[in-house]
This record gives C-alpha cells, structure tokens and sequence, in this order.
C-alpha cells in the first residue's frame, strides 16, 4: 500500500483520536452537572417511599437515556469545538495546510466522529428511552405497592392509599387475605363513604397501574344530609389508581404517555387518533423529536469544527463560548418549533424539522467561510457573543482550561 494511501487514513485516525478526547470528558462533566440537578428530587422520592439502594441505582438508570439525548449534541458539540481550537492555536491546522491538505480533506473525520455520536444518540431517543420509561413506571409501581403492603397491619389505620383509609382486624400471612376490613373513602366526597366487610384482598394489576381492592360480605354506608344510604354486598370492588410519586418533571408516572411508545405505535396511535386533532398531532410531534435532536446532534457536531477554527496565533479563541450559543440558540429554535407544531395548523414536519434545516444552512456556510480562511462571524458579533456566554459560562471554560490544559496565551 502506498504512503499516499495510508495518510488519510492517519489523518483521519489522529482527527478523530483528538475530537473524542474532549467529546469524553465534556461527555461526563455535562452528565455529571445533570445528575446533581436530578439529584434533589430522587432524594425527595427516595424518603417518601423508602427506597432501597439498589432500586435507587435502577431508577437513576433508567433516567440516564432522557438526560443522554440533550447531553450527548452539547458533548459532542463541545468535543470538535476543543480539539480543533488546540490544533489552531498550536498551529497545526497551519502545518496542515502548508503540507496541503485542505480542510475539506479534514471533514470525513469530522463527518465520521458527528455520524457515530448521533446514531448512538437516535438509538437512546427511539429505542431506550421508550424502555426506560416504562421500565421506571413499573417500578415505581412495584415500590409504591410494596410501601401499601407493608403499611397495612393488624389493628391499625393506613392512610397509605391517599384519601382511603383502611383498617384491618386480621391478615393472614400465608393468602394475604384481610378478615373484617373497615375502609373510609373520601374521593371525591364531602362526608367519608364507610365501608365494612367480612373478608377482603388487594391486588396489584401492573399493566394499568391500578390496586383493586375486592371485599366480601358486608355493608356500604352512604351518609347524607338529606338522604343517607346502606348497601349491603356480597361483593364490592374499589379501584385505586396508584400515583407514587414522580420524578420527571411533573409527569404522572402512572399514565401512558407518547414517551412509553415505540416508533411504530406512535404512527399507529397517531393515525388512529387522527393526524390532524390535537392528541394526534401531539403523537407526531413526539414521532419526530426523537429523530429531530439526533440529527440535531450531528449538524452541530459538524458546527463545531469551523468554530474551533477561529482559533489562531494572535486571534482569541472564542470557540466554546461560541458553541454554547449556538447549542442555545439550537434549543430554542427546537421549543419554538414544537411549541408552533402544537398550537398552530402549520404541519408538523415544517415545524419541527425547521431549527435543523437552518442550522445545516449555517454549518455549509461557516464550513465555506473557514475553508475559504473567512471569518465565519463579524468580529464585532463574535466579541459580544463570546463575552456574554463567558460570563454565564465561566465556571465551564475553567474547568475545560484545567483539563486539556493547552490554551491560546492570548487568552
């Protein structure tokens, strides 16, 4: 094999060992920064229910695959930004040049690198996430009902099922099975309906996220201002819909949500739903979230090299800053989009396809003007970006100086 044949490939190899680097490291500071913010209300959870360690770590897991599709585009991102602002501040991308290769002999690297990343990212959009979210449902179910069944005792009042109060005369250990149960229900009701029974049990239905209470021989008293009633039975069911508490963002943890679905079911339930009502539309918009972002990831992965760029003996390197703008920008575009997809007739797929397509005109454009050695920013725009995000990012910038260490002295 011929030593012009083998160089790309050694370029390439040395491209793509210097982006990942970074990309690593800004992989596990971004997750890091998540799991703090995440950490207060699992706490919150894990007092209320009294959660084990172990279930604690399963119910963390199964939260990493929603923090890993907004971690890994800013991580990535962040990966080509760095190792491109070292090679242009040791003059390497010079020395490169001067050997002549050109930047666009630099791009299947880069391309390769943002390719990996956001296929990595789609498969935790549109496969793990649907997992982990019915995984975490479930499990949190499991651990509310285990809290029920543990505070339910002999002789004593539970006020574990919310506005039902339940009292207990006798369990058997081996069945399960309640003798002369006494139960208070208050849902919905000004004065508590009593119930009172024989024998009774409760089951768990898991597929609903439903506890049944099924009771035997006995009497429903009904008291009224007016009227008052008494029902007697030989058998009553109460069905409680189970809430534990919830740790994603106000999401009941109870409900099928669009977030559970997979691909597939999301375009069958769209389409049964209609794709132009509400709740259809909805389901199309979460249909194509998880394939907007990954893609999203790979345009800005692909941004980041020509923001690197900008980096060079004598010039200020305003590469992160700059990226941390534009991921915000990216974002916001991204809210905008979905929040037009929802509350406008505008067709879902311009919506929310659209913060892509521009973002993929600025990255040709900024690809252009660096292979060009044209500044990809007005200086005077640049400075104002790149001032404004280092004093809202400050404490970021440091730590990334302190890891690769190699920074520009004009900074």
């Amino acid at each position: 094999m011929s030593k012009a044949t083998r160089f790309p490939t050694l370029l390439d190899s040395y491209l793509t060992t210097e982006m990942l680097a970074p990309f690593f490291a800004s992989f596990v500071i971004m997750n890091s920064v998540f799991f703090l913010v995440k950490l207060i209300p699992f706490l919150n959870v894990v007092l209320e229910l009294e959660i084990s360690f172990v279930d604690f770590i399963r119910l963390f897991l199964y939260l990493f695959p929603n923090i890993f599709l907004y971690s890994i585009p800013m991580a990535a991102m962040m990966g080509v930004i760095i190792s491109f602002t070292r090679l242009s501040s040791d003059a390497e991308i010079l020395a490169f040049k001067a050997s002549g290769i050109s930047l666009y002999k630099m791009i299947p690297a880069v391309l390769l690198v943002s390719a990996s990343i956001a296929l990595i990212t789609g498969y935790f959009s549109a496969t793990l996430i649907p997992k982990s979210e019915i995984a975490m449902k479930q499990l949190m179910f499991q651990v509310a009902k285990e809290k029920i069944d543990k505070g339910i005792k002999e002789h004593q009042f539970t006020e574990a099922l919310g506005d039902l109060v339940v009292y207990v005369d006798t369990i058997d250990r081996n069945t399960g099975e309640w003798g002369n149960v006494w139960v208070s229900d208050m849902r919905g009701q000004v004065n508590p309906i009593i119930t009172m029974a024989e024998s009774g049990t409760m089951n768990a239905q898991i597929d609903n996220m439903m506890v049944t209470i099924t009771l035997r021989n006995g009497s429903l008293h009904r008291p009224d201002d007016k009227r008052s009633q008494i029902i007697t039975f030989e058998k009553y069911t109460i069905n409680i819909p189970l809430q534990p508490p919830t740790i994603l963002d106000g999401e009941d943890v109870t409900k099928r949500s669009a977030d559970s679905m997979t691909m597939a079911q999301l375009q069958e339930y769209a389409t049964e739903l209609g794709r132009d009502t509400q709740k259809g539309r909805k389901t199309l918009i979460e249909y194509h979230r998880r394939l907007v972002l990954p893609v999203g990831c790979f345009i800005l992965s692909l941004l980041g090299m020509p923001l690197g760029l900008q980096a060079g003996p004598g010039r200020k390197a305003a590469g992160v800053p700059l990226g941390l703008a534009f991921f915000i920008l990216y974002y916001i575009l991204f809210t905008l989009g979905k929040g037009v997809a929802e509350n406008t007739g505008i067709p879902v797929i311009a919506a929310m396809w659209t913060p892509d397509f521009i973002f993929l005109v600025i990255t040709l454009y900024f690809v252009r003007q660096a292979a060009n050695e044209h500044p990809v920013i007005p200086d005077s725009l640049k400075n104002g970006m790149s001032t404004l995000c280092s004093k809202i990012f400050a404490p970021f910038q440091k730590l990334f100086r302190k890891i690769f260490g190699k920074n520009n002295p004009a900074n």
